[in-house]
């Protein structure tokens, strides 16, 4: 970051007013994540910083030869294909503004194209494995951890919206949790009846002896009362899984595995994207990947013709 500091510094003074308050629309207008605003700040920082040292000294003065020129250097510097895509969809986010706020006359960034990333296909468990996650104890730390697994197992919710669940965003009686996802969407997600079970032990029989004054309304809690942290949800599923003699398992992990379940039992494509809260469909579309992928598999490994 440090970086990043000393080249916005640098950045003549259009640029380093334009790139500062893009970085707000960003937070207060977009609603996008402190990681993603971190993200495109930096990535338009390199932008503008290239384009000063081409002799452009505003946002106005950027046009495609520029912006191509930044993405072909970041690629001979060695940048992965994943992060040549952020960097271009960081450049159209802010030439798009830019032309929107009056800074530019034109959106030059309309015109570059995205490096396709390439995805490796996510990791999933089997459905016997995610049932051999979940052990029983009954110490309030175990009864919590095994309702933290049941649900992320359940809903296929991102680690960051379970840690952001309070009390009141679960209806036992539907069995549906209210979860607030990216860009501050809300989705109602449902739930099955282990973690229904799962939930109410935690809240009858584990809460109670965790909670203090600071709890406030979270629905999960740390050692210390405190709203439980994702560090320690990963943690614990990690060793859940080394527990059930699993290979290495994420939170993320089991939002893949809930998902492919889904469409392997015959869930409607665009019905996985709205438990997921995915904003595009091609985010959801690589589980059909993995459920094809795991059909040949089996294919390949029972068929005396494979």
């Amino acid at each position: 970051m440090s970086g990043t500091r000393t080249a916005h510094e640098a950045l003549p003074p259009a640029m380093r007013q334009a790139v500062d308050d893009f970085g707000l629309h960003l937070s207060r207008v977009d609603n996008r994540s402190v990681h993603t605003v971190r993200a495109y700040v930096g990535d338009v920082v390199s932008l503008l910083a290239h384009a000063a040292d081409a002799g452009c000294a505003a946002p106005g003065d950027l046009d495609i030869g520029v912006l191509r020129g930044w993405l072909a250097r970041r690629m001979g510097d060695g940048a992965a294909r994943t992060s040549q895509a952020r960097r271009a969809a960081a450049a159209r986010t802010f030439t798009a503004w830019a032309h929107r706020a009056g800074l530019a006359a034109s959106d030059a960034g309309a015109q570059l194209a995205s490096p396709r990333a390439h995805r490796d296909l996510p990791s999933v468990l089997r459905a016997e494995q995610a049932a051999d996650l979940v052990v029983t104890t009954s110490d309030p730390h175990g009864v919590r951890d095994t309702a933290v697994l049941e649900l992320l197992y359940a809903t296929g919710v991102r680690v960051s919206e379970l840690c952001g669940l309070d009390i009141a965003d679960v209806d036992e009686g539907r069995r549906v949790v209210r979860v607030l996802g990216k860009g501050a969407k809300e989705r109602a997600v449902p739930y099955g009846v282990p973690a229904q079970r799962a939930l109410d032990e935690w809240l009858r029989h584990g809460r109670p002896k965790l909670v203090h004054e600071g709890s406030g309304d979270a629905l999960f809690l740390g050692a210390r009362g405190g709203r439980l942290q994702q560090t320690v949800v990963r943690r614990i599923v990690g060793r859940a899984a080394q527990a059930a003699g699993l290979p290495h398992t994420s939170p993320h992990d089991l939002r893949h595995s809930a998902a492919t379940h889904l469409l392997d039992g015959g869930a409607d494509l665009r019905a996985v994207q709205d438990l997921l809260g995915h904003a595009s469909l091609s985010s959801t579309q690589i589980y059909t990947h993995v459920s094809t992928e795991r059909l040949r598999a089996a294919f390949e490994q029972a068929h005396p013709r494979a």
